[in-house]
């Protein structure tokens, strides 16, 4: 028997071709999530309580889209204070609705392998011992 390290479909057992790393990360997949949904941007302390991220956590991860050119990030100064605003960047939005392609995909190909298996059972159950 092979160890998880040793079995190569082990070791990749959640990945899927075509899921974009960057952005399948749980706390990156909420930040696009709500940038796509306000296309004008949003501030800073607006994402980080739409994503229940901490100051840190959420400037870590904007580095990261930044970095990937999936959003991008300006200041602004509102009532004498700066604003740090982010949106997404038309290649980020491109890039996270190939993502949601992809997801869909996993979805259906989900579906069909419960289906499969379910007719299986149903065809054993009902063939004749």
């Amino acid at each position: 028997m092979s160890s998880p390290n040793t079995n190569p479909m082990r070791a990749h057992r959640f990945a899927y071709d075509g899921l974009d790393r960057v952005i399948h990360e749980r706390a990156r997949l909420g930040v696009l999530t709500s940038l796509v949904a306000h296309p004008k941007g949003l501030p800073f302390g607006d994402l980080k309580q739409l994503c229940r991220l901490t100051d840190g956590n959420l400037s870590r991860h904007l580095q990261v889209l930044q970095a990937a050119k999936l959003v991008e990030i300006s200041k602004r100064m509102e009532h004498k204070r700066a604003q740090t605003i982010c949106r997404i960047t038309s290649q980020g939005r491109k890039r996270y609705l190939d993502y949601l392609a992809v997801l869909e995909q996993v979805i259906l190909d989900a579906a069909a392998a419960i289906k499969v298996e379910a007719d299986g059972k149903s065809t054993r159950a009902l063939a004749p011992t």
